[in-house]
């Protein structure tokens, strides 16, 4: 039985070595051209991970341009639009009304800071796109929650802001109409201060964004995007040595007497004509000459490149000769 077996198993190896290919040897092979060998075996293809440092300093990273965006701030929704990325936005918060075509999209809240977690997590976004008014506590429950969560920054600057638009395009893939958007920006912010930094005088400003106790309104400082704006278009802030949002009292108004008042807050029914009949306000050099204008904060509030439209707004008003 043994010998059976044993002559099975050499008959069966003989059989598969004289069905198996030749095997040439060095001198017998023939040598494939490179070209020929690449389209036999083309390279597979890489895909580079796009890693970008947000402003919590933290390595976001994506696979792909994100195709499917939830805005947690006007401003980055205004951002997202204005570089093309609108398609790609299936969510946004609660305040986002600009462009009109945001209106139509899913409201995730944001009213007092609570966000609908659970809608945003419907939404099934690749990417959340969050600013600085939100705060970190919120950004680490939508890690929490699996999504992945981008920090935009507070440009301090329009140039920052051009950058804020560059790394939003970045991680939507839409880096050549971002590109073109800045170029447009740049110049029309060059045009504005060809006119503006010759002059050799600025004009003082009182930026008012709520008055609900006329006595003491409150107003933009240090460091805000309106002082910025300001100064910029030929201006100079009253408050621009205070921090923040201060509140200016009526005698620290008449004190400085500001030649002009920009009414921040007429979107909330505050009236050019209101604003003389305050107490104490009849004799400021603004009122007297009837430099009083109303003027949308969302240009000067919402760090996008709505930012320059607001900048373009202020200098025609404060320096309307020049842009005749």
């Amino acid at each position: 039985m043994f010998r059976k077996l044993t002559f099975a198993l050499l008959a069966l190896t003989l059989l598969l070595a004289a069905c198996a290919p030749a095997v040439a040897t060095p001198s017998q092979a023939t040598e494939i051209p490179a070209t020929e060998a690449s389209s036999l075996f083309p390279p597979t293809p890489e895909t580079e991970n796009i890693s970008i440092t947000d402003g919590l300093g933290r390595q976001v990273i994506l696979a792909e341009p994100a195709q499917k965006v939830v805005s947690l701030a006007p401003s980055n929704t205004e951002i997202l639009f204005a570089i093309g990325a609108g398609g790609q936005t299936v969510g946004r918060d609660m305040f986002s009304d600009y462009p009109a075509e945001a209106l139509s999209l899913p409201d995730i809240g944001g009213s007092m800071g609570e966000y609908n977690l659970e809608a945003i997590v419907a939404l099934q976004p690749d990417l959340v796109l969050a600013a600085e008014i939100n705060p970190t506590e919120l950004v680490k429950s939508l890690e929490d929650l699996g999504l992945t969560v981008f920090y935009l920054a507070n440009p301090t600057s329009l140039e920052e802001m051009y950058d804020n638009l560059g790394i939003v395009a970045q991680l939507t893939g839409r880096e050549t109409e971002a590109a073109a958007l800045v170029e447009s920006l740049k110049a029309r912010v060059a045009a504005v201060d060809e006119k503006i930094i010759p002059l050799s005088s600025r004009f003082s400003v009182f930026y008012e964004i709520d008055a609900s106790n006329p006595s003491q309104p409150w107003t933009a400082g240090k460091g805000t995007f309106i002082t910025l704006l300001i100064e910029r278009a030929g201006g100079y802030n009253i408050a621009a040595e205070l921090d923040a949002y201060p509140q200016l009292s009526i005698e620290q108004i008449v004190a400085d007497d500001p030649m002009f008042i920009i009414l921040g807050d007429a979107m909330w029914g505050v009236t050019v004509e209101s604003v003389g009949q305050r107490p104490g306000w009849e004799n400021l050099a603004a009122v007297q000459n009837g430099n009083i204008f109303p003027f949308d904060d969302n240009l000067a509030s919402r760090p996008g490149p709505r930012l320059v439209d607001g900048l373009e707004e202020l200098a025609k008003i404060l320096r309307p000769e020049l842009f005749e």
